[in-house]
C-alpha cells in the first residue's frame, strides 16, 4: 500500500503513535490527552518510552474518531459500554454506503453474493472508483472488525480473495499505451489489497501495470525489469519490520535496474525508513506516479 492509501489494520502487529494518527485522523496530542484524561485505550510502553498500540486499540480509536466527527463528545462516549460505541460507529460508517451489503455477505460466508455485489460496484464505478470508494473503505472496515473479533479470519480471507481477484481482473483488462510499471510486494509481505487499489489509481494516471505478486524476492523483480524494460519498478510493504528486513536488498536495487528506470516504494511500513530509502534512490508513495512523471 502506498503512502496515500490508509493501510488495513493488521491484528498481527503493533502501531506507533504517528501511525495511529494516520489511521484514525486523530492528532498525536489528542491521542495522548484521551489516554491521560479518559483512558480510552492504554497502549503498551516500549523500553524507549514509545507507545505501542494493538490493532484492536486502533480499531476502537477509529470508532471514537468517527463518532466525534459526527458531533458526539468524548466525555459522553467513554461513559458508554464499549460494544455500544462500536455498534454505533459501525452503523454510522455503513450509512448510505455499499459496505453494509458487502459486510453482510462476508459475515454469512456467501461468496456468490459477495462476488455479485463486487462485480456490480466495479461495473458501476469503474476500476479507480471501485478501488477508492468501495475496496479501500471495505478493507478498513473488515480490518477493524477482524481486529475486534467481529469477523472471523475465514471471513476476512473470503473478503480479501474476492476483492483482490476483482482488482487484479480490472488491472488486466486495461492495457493502454502509457509507460509500464512493474510492481510487487516485498518478501514477507502477503497483504495485496491496498497495493492493488493503489495500482488502480496509478493506472488511471496513464501507466500500464504489470503486477508480479506478493512475497516476491527483490532479485526476481530486477530480473523481470530487464526483460520488460519498464519506466518504473514499485514495491509495497505494510509493516515497518518487513521493510526493515529488506533494507539490505533494497539498498542496491536502484543501481541494478535498467537505465532510466525509476525505483518507487510505498505502504504503511515505509515511513520510518523513508529517509534511508530516499538515500538509496527510491521515490516514496503515489507522488512518484504523477502525470508529469509518466510522460
Amino acid at each position: 500500500m502506498f503512502a496515500a492509501i490508509t493501510p488495513v489494520t493488521r491484528p498481527d502487529r503493533t502501531y506507533e503513535i504517528h501511525e495511529v494518527a494516520e489511521l484514525t485522523g486523530l492528532a498525536p496530542a489528542r491521542l495522548r490527552a484521551w489516554e491521560r484524561r479518559h483512558e480510552v485505550v492504554r497502549p503498551r510502553r516500549l523500553p524507549n518510552g514509545y507507545r505501542a498500540y494493538t490493532a484492536d486499540q486502533v480499531a476502537l480509536l477509529r470508532a471514537f474518531a468517527r463518532l466525534i466527527d459526527r458531533g458526539d463528545r468524548i466525555g459522553d462516549l467513554v461513559s458508554r459500554p464499549r460494544e455500544a460505541v462500536l455498534a454505533q460507529a459501525e452503523a454510522r460508517a455503513l450509512d448510505g454506503s455499499p459496505q453494509a451489503a458487502l459486510l453482510e455477505a462476508v459475515r454469512a460466508f456467501d461468496r456468490e453474493r459477495l462476488e455479485g455485489l463486487v462485480a456490480q460496484q466495479l461495473a458501476l464505478r469503474g476500476l479507480r472508483g471501485f478501488a477508492e470508494e468501495v475496496a479501500l473503505p471495505l478493507a478498513r472496515s473488515v480490518g477493524d472488525l477482524w481486529a475486534l473479533g467481529k469477523i472471523s479470519i475465514a471471513g476476512e480471507h473470503l473478503a480479501s480473495e474476492v476483492v483482490v481477484h476483482a482488482l487484479k481482473g480490472g488491472l488486466r483488462m486495461s492495457r493502454g499505451p502509457g509507460p509500464l510499471v512493474v510492481s510487487a510486494c516485498l518478501p514477507g509481505e502477503r497483504h495485496e489489497w491496498g497495493l492493488l487499489a493503489t495500482l488502480a489509481v496509478i493506472q488511471e494516471a496513464g501507466w500500464r501495470i504489470h503486477y508480479l505478486g506478493a512475497d516476491l524476492p527483490v532479485g526476481e523483480v530486477v530480473e523481470a525489469a530487464w526483460k520488460l524494460s519498464p519506466r518504473a519498478v514499485a514495491f509495497s510493504g505494510s509493516d515497518p519490520a518487513i521493510v526493515r528486513a529488506n533494507l539490505p536488498a533494497l539498498a542496491s536495487l536502484p543501481g541494478k535496474l535498467p537505465p532510466n528506470t525509476m525505483a518507487a516504494i510505498g505502504g504503511g511500513g515505509v515511513e520510518p525508513h523513508a529517509r534511508v530509502l530516499c538515500g538509496y534512490g527510491f521515490r516514496i508513495g503515489l507522488e512518484a506516479f504523477s502525470k508529469g512523471t509518466s510522460r
